[in-house]
């Protein structure tokens, strides 16, 4: 019995401790993302856009910018330096919140796919509730999880309907 206690002890312990561990997500750099410029799918990452010059830009894209696209370029230029901080993450919210769902928060997601099949309009509810990153592809998964369980629900009775008119 008293082996029995110091193992389900130690179990307890080991159980707590993996609990307790966090998980950093790094920060995204401006210097690894990279945005296609011009017609021949070149690419330049964001910190270099926010410091390159007007006419390198122009050879790069291999277009001339009338006065109007330089003014404009120079203020995109000036509004993504802010939002870049002097270590080159990013600090902008929507743009974090962008990136992240290009990098895999959007296609199948089986939880929220399940929560809709299984439990139905319950499952959308729940899908609502969760507030985390992937909560829209959540939602929408739940949305067509449930709209799968409608069709296989109304198949199957329309099978059986067609059973019973077929015994009669």
């Amino acid at each position: 019995m008293r082996k029995f206690i110091l193992f389900l002890t130690g179990v307890l312990i080991l159980a707590t401790s993996f609990a307790t561990s966090n998980v950093i997500k790094p920060k995204l750099n401006a210097a690894e993302i990279f945005l296609p410029v011009g017609k021949t799918g070149q690419k330049i990452s964001l910190l270099e856009l926010t410091q390159i010059k007007v006419k390198d830009f122009q050879k790069l894209t291999g277009r001339k910018m009338d006065v109007f696209d330089k003014a404009s370029f120079t203020l995109a230029q000036k509004k993504a330096s802010k939002m870049i901080n002097r270590d080159g993450t990013i600090n902008n919210k929507m743009v974090n919140k962008f990136i992240k769902k290009r990098d895999g928060e959007t296609g199948f997601h089986i939880g929220g796919f399940a929560l809709g099949f299984l439990l139905g309009g319950i499952g959308i509810l729940i899908a609502y509730l969760i507030n985390d990153d992937y909560k829209s592809n959540r939602v929408k998964w739940a949305w067509i999880g449930a709209g799968v369980a409608l069709v296989i629900w109304l198949l199957l009775f329309l099978l059986v309907l067609d059973a019973v008119n077929h015994i009669e």
